[in-house]
């Protein structure tokens, strides 16, 4: 089996690995940090699964995962990540994620969720299933940053927590010119005056951590 780990953490990469190699020890286990690089190795080479998290350097993982979902269908995608469900789940899911796990999680749920997914089927905990049927319901639509796109979600969690233009530029490999224009929009639709309102927001809806 062919496992494909996308983390920019090299702690993760090794204690995922070791995870896995006690699971399937004659598994081949690569690994990329970033979200450039995990497109172009998902294109070129054949994966069992993809195992990413959610925030890395370069490119939107979502975005990522969306293009891979059109390019490579067959490959299953599961995101593992610091961040709640009620941050992402949705997202993710909607790209065209099989599952979704925080690094909260036991091994023993991780390692559930993989054989899941290589079984063909979806895995969702409690908690993310909970949050879908919300979104079945038009409840998750009534959330305000829910009518941001993918990178304008990102660049406003930056910010929120106290991140500069130039410093969010680096961490998406963007240009001072375009987070800005990211940071207008953020402000228009969700009708911000100023970043201490961004910042308000994000601790009311627990979009960061404290």
């Amino acid at each position: 089996m062919r496992i494909l780990i996308a983390d920019d953490h090299h702690l993760i990469v090794e204690g995922l690995t070791r995870i896995l190699l006690d699971v399937y020890p004659f598994s081949e286990i690569e690994s990329v940090a970033n979200a450039d690089l995990l497109y172009k190795k998902s294109i070129l080479e054949k994966w069992d699964i993809i195992i990413t998290d959610i925030c890395m350097p370069g490119s939107s993982v979502i975005d990522t995962i969306k293009q891979l979902n059109l390019n490579t269908p067959q490959t299953p995608i599961l995101v593992l990540t610091m961040y709640a469900a009620e941050h992402y789940a949705v997202r993710c899911i909607r790209a065209g994620a099989s599952g979704f796990v925080t690094k909260e999680s036991s091994p023993y749920e991780l390692i559930a969720a993989i054989k899941q997914i290589l079984s063909g089927k979806k895995y969702f905990t409690q908690n993310v299933a909970e949050i879908l049927a919300d979104t079945m319901e038009e409840k998750y639509e009534s959330l305000t940053h829910e009518l941001l796109s993918d990178r304008e979600f990102e660049v406003m969690k930056y910010i929120s927590e106290g991140k500069s233009i130039s410093e969010i530029g680096e961490i998406l490999n963007l240009n001072i010119n375009t987070v800005s224009t990211y940071r207008a929009r953020v402000m228009e639709k969700m009708n911000f005056k100023n970043n201490a309102e961004i910042v308000k927001y994000c601790i009311e809806h627990k979009l960061i951590f404290l």
